[in-house]
């Protein structure tokens, strides 16, 4: 019977073949880290299924269920990919939410606020304003080269996909303002001291800066947030959730709806407009 031991080589030819299945850098590496660490889980030992099934019962007491069948998805597609189809693991089962956490969301007004506490540091305030204003992953800016907005438009490749952005006209001539100041004239505008496009953890750590003097809880500050507030915009103004999806790249409707749930205050003051309890 085959000894199945996951090792490190094994783990080097799975990431390589996640490069060759053209998935993203994020993905590539969050899988690599999820398998690593069911890895340290086997203890050496050959994998079971039994053996995958206690792991994934240990996560369920430590994670939330997202995060869970995150890392299940990971480990079950190292099995595709080693043949150990025996060995996968069903996800959990998740409700679906009617609501988001009033204590996650940021509002339109906390945004603001924090755009008035990053004046003094221009880039973060441009880099706030452009993942809000156009809906894009953090990880996309580097697609805003100094060629791109002076053309009004980004082309972002995301999993051999190309996603046409168009950039507000406000926007647009803030960029071109910021670029000629900084003498920018091709390649990424959003850049550090080394010259590398800026990564989303430099970008995290400067908005967690900014709560204090805009008094903005921390749990509501990260650039995902960002994406998320121009998807309710966007889908208040034009209430057509396949347009939407198309606009954030999303390939299944069902994320696109998680962007657009509403607070469970919100949501109240729906049902108590209704009018049927008198």
């Amino acid at each position: 019977m085959e000894r199945r031991v996951l090792t490190d080589v094994i783990i080097i030819g799975y990431s390589e073949f996640l490069i060759t299945e053209e998935k993203s850098k994020a993905t590539c590496e969050k899988y690599i880290r999820d398998v690593r660490r069911f890895k340290v889980y086997t203890g050496g030992e050959p994998v079971t299924k039994e053996m995958v099934v206690a792991w994934k019962n240990s996560l369920v007491n430590n994670y939330a269920v997202r995060s869970v069948n995150s890392m299940l998805a990971a480990v079950n597609s190292l099995f595709d990919f080693l043949g150990w189809s025996d060995c996968k693991v069903k996800n959990l089962k998740l409700q679906k939410q009617m609501y988001c956490a009033e204590e996650k969301e940021l509002k339109k007004t906390e945004y603001l606020r924090l755009l008035e506490a990053s004046k003094k540091n221009i880039q973060l305030n441009l880099v706030l304003q452009t993942i809000c204003g156009t809906g894009i992953r953090v990880s996309e800016l580097k697609y805003f080269t100094a060629e791109a907005v002076a053309a009004g438009e980004v082309n972002i490749n995301c999993k051999s996909k190309v996603r046409r952005i168009l950039i507000p006209g406000k926007l647009r001539k803030l960029l071109l303002d910021y670029a000629r100041k900084r003498k920018i004239t091709e390649g990424a505008i959003f850049v550090g001291k080394n010259g590398a496009p800026l990564d989303r953890s430099c970008i995290w750590r400067q908005m967690k800066r900014l709560c204090e003097a805009a008094n903005v809880k921390e749990s509501k500050v990260f650039p995902h947030n960002l994406r998320k507030l121009f998807a309710r915009s966007f889908y208040i103004v034009e209430k057509d959730i396949a347009q939407l999806a198309d606009v954030l790249g999303h390939s299944n409707i069902n994320t696109t709806r998680i962007y657009i749930m509403t607070t469970g205050e919100e949501h109240l003051k729906k049902i108590e407009r209704l009018g049927l309890v008198v």
